[in-house]
């Protein structure tokens, strides 16, 4: 785990294993950074949904392993509420953790941290994936089809599509950060989709339907995928 700016970052260890024969899956892919927005208060759940253990990893831990998987650098999470309780569950990873003293305005402020930061970045990234750590369904193969979405039809955005949405995780080029720079108050990500919609490559993701916000949407899924019921939790 690093704190504070990331133009000293070290070399990221390659996570791809197996099954990319010939394939060059670290040169496919390259270049792309990752933001995982986890800095909300998750207060409909009543507990930090971002330490909940889903099939035996924390949301936080299996979003950044996703990331990790698809050769995302760097990896910038960004905390607010209950960082003291989360940034350890960080501290094994090869990530950048930003603090967002401003959290409560809403999402748009943590997506501002996390461009800022990029921004500052040289040589900047060719990208950024914006996610969030309560799909717990996001993975590395999906995030890798994302990049290489990109690199093939060469479209400003390219955005999960599931349940007739199109949403994150959501890969935008550079020309459009300044757009993520500018939102405000509970805006997010998909309001810069909507309004570039004509150039959004919409990616298939009909897993990312699932988010959890509540203890019943834990039991909509599954509780036996957690180490406890959520109820208990509490």
């Amino acid at each position: 785990m690093h704190d504070g700016p990331i133009e000293t970052k070290s070399p990221h260890p390659s996570f791809a294993k197996g099954g990319t024969g010939g394939f060059d899956m670290e040169a496919a892919t390259a270049g792309y950074a990752a933001v995982i927005l986890a800095a909300g208060a998750s207060i409909r759940m009543g507990t930090p949904k971002q330490l909940l253990t889903f099939d035996g990893r924390t949301l936080i831990r299996r979003t950044i392993e996703a990331a990790q998987g698809a050769l995302c650098r760097p990896i910038l999470v960004v905390l607010g509420a209950h960082a003291d309780q989360i940034r350890p569950e960080t501290a094994d990873l090869d990530v950048f953790v930003l603090q967002n003293p401003e959290w409560p305005e809403g999402m748009a402020s943590s997506i501002r941290v996390a461009m800022q930061t990029l921004q500052a970045r040289t040589p900047a990234p060719g990208g950024a994936i914006l996610t969030v750590c309560d799909q717990p369904y996001v993975s590395s193969e999906h995030l890798r089809t994302l990049i290489q979405t990109s690199r093939s039809s060469r479209q400003p955005i390219v955005a999960s599509q599931y349940v007739g949405i199109l949403g994150v995780p959501a890969l935008f080029a550079p020309n459009l950060w300044p757009e993520l720079l500018a939102l405000t108050g509970e805006s997010g990500a998909r309001s810069v989709i909507r309004r570039h919609v004509r150039e959004v490559c919409p990616v298939p993701f009909p897993e990312g339907a699932c988010d959890l916000d509540t203890p019943e949407d834990i039991l909509s899924i599954g509780a036996r995928y957690f180490d406890a019921p959520p109820r208990e939790r509490r």
